[in-house]
Formats: C-alpha cells, structure tokens, sequence
C-alpha cells in the first residue's frame, strides 16, 4: 500500500497538532480556570503537550511516511546536548550583546526582585517547561516533520516559507496569534527557525535557539517577577527579540561543524 501524498500527510499532523493545542487550552481552563496565569497550569500544558505531540511524530513517520521503526534515527545524547548548545549560543550571544549596549547607553533600567537563588530556580523551572510545551514539541512538528516533507518536493527558500505560513496558521487557529502583530512574530520567528534548520541539518539547533528565545522572553515578563525594567516591550520587542532572530542564522553559521549534526546513511533522522 503506498503512502498518502505528501499534502496529504502533513495535513493531518498539522490538524492533529492544532487539535492537541486547542485540547490542551481546553483541559487547562477545565481544570485550573481561565485565570492569567497559573503554574500549575503551565506545567500540566507541557507535559500534555510533549506527551502527545512527540507521539504523534513519530507514528507519522512510520504509518503516513511508511519508514520502518529500524530506520527511524534518533540522535546520541552527546550530539544532543552540543547541538542543542549551538542553538542556544546563536541566540544568547546576540541578546547579551544587545542587552550591554542597550544597558550602558541607559536606554534600559532592570534591576533584580528577589534573591540570585530565586532567580536561578526560576530559569531552571522555566527552561524545563518551555523545553517541554513549545521548543521540542512545536519543533518536531514544524521544523521535524513538516519541513522535511516539504523538502522532499520543494527548493529549500519554498520550504521555509511554506513551514512559516503553517506555524503562523497555527498560532491564529490555536489562539496564540490574535492579532496582525502577533502574526507577523509567529512568520517571522518561523522563517528564522526554517532557516535555521536549513544551515545546520539538523532539529536539534532550533529547538536550543527555541528554548533560549522563549525562556528569556518570558523570564523577564510580569509572570516571573524576577525583574523590574523601565521599558519592557522594548526589552522583549527589540533587546531580546528583533536583534538575536536578525542575527541568529550568522552566528549558528559562524559555529562551523559544531552546529551540524553527523551525517546518516540510510536512516531518517527524527531530529
């Protein structure tokens, strides 16, 4: 039996994925409230969201692409970890650059709320949770599944349009982009983690500068209250935004073979 075509297939995990976003906000207000904020319901979205997203990759891959499980790659914890590094230092070295200039011109003002203890288990608990409810599941989806299907019947520059056009439909289906700035975030963002994904052949780079880019953007937000800035749409829009996804492909690129995974022979690379 041939597999279904590729429009096909990435139709349904891209339905399948807006259904377990839109189940997930769903069982969070049912079960926590509607409420602004809530740890609790922070941890239980990502949990549910790797649970079931990662899942359904994988057996996407095996029944929709028809690829048995013994050619199905995953990467050795060694690759992962320096992979995952490059990606975070493609972001981090343009934010902090950002940040120092942007602090001694004094045209940001952050001083600490709470302890350097407080602080550090903050960012610690929040990487684990971006990790688990944005960076690893959205990126096997979009960046894993998606892009590679769309790589199989379109030049590289299509590929990274289309997959950025899908993320972008996503967050307008799933809530997360409710108006045209928030749409023009979630493309843009998108054509930065597609090309991302290009230059390094790998998911593992995007998924690390994923969970840099999330985790500082939301550490310095209101729901944290480890800091207090004068000017905090201009920390987050631009600082921490606008800079690092502007200079993030140059300084991955700039990383060489560290920021590449091994070649693979006759196996399909999850990540």
């Amino acid at each position: 039996m041939g597999r279904p075509h590729v429009a096909v297939r990435i139709g349904i995990v891209f339905g399948a994925a807006t259904a377990i976003w839109l189940f997930l906000h769903w069982a969070r207000d049912a079960v926590f409230g509607a409420s602004d904020y809530d740890r609790g319901a922070h941890v239980f979205s990502a949990v549910t969201a790797t649970v079931l997203a990662v899942p359904l990759v994988v057996l996407a891959w095996r029944y929709l692409n028809r690829v048995p499980w013994t050619r199905l790659r995953r990467a050795s914890p060694r690759t992962v970890g320096r992979l995952l590094t490059a990606g975070s230092v493609g972001y981090l070295i343009p934010a902090a650059a950002a940040l120092t200039i942007f602090l001694i011109a004094g045209w940001l003002t952050i001083d600490l709320d709470g302890s350097i203890g407080d602080l550090v288990l903050s960012v610690l608990t929040l990487v684990v949770l971006v990790f688990l409810y944005e960076a690893l599941p959205e990126e096997f989806i979009f960046r894993g599944y998606i892009f590679r299907n769309l790589a199989a019947v379109l030049p590289t520059w299509a590929v990274v349009f289309v997959q950025a056009l899908l993320f972008a439909l996503f967050g307008v289906l799933v809530g997360a982009a409710g108006s045209v700035e928030r749409i023009v975030i979630f493309f843009g963002f998108a054509v930065v983690q597609g090309w991302l994904r290009a230059v390094t052949d790998t998911l593992w780079v995007p998924i690390g500068f994923h969970l840099a880019f999330q985790s500082c953007e939301q550490i310095a937000g209101p729901n944290w209250n480890r800091f207090v800035v004068d000017d905090l749409a201009l920390l987050q829009d631009l600082v921490l935004g606008l800079i690092p996804l502007a200079l993030g492909v140059l300084v991955v690129q700039s990383l060489g073979r560290w920021a590449r995974r091994p070649a693979v022979r006759n196996e399909v690379s999850l990540t």
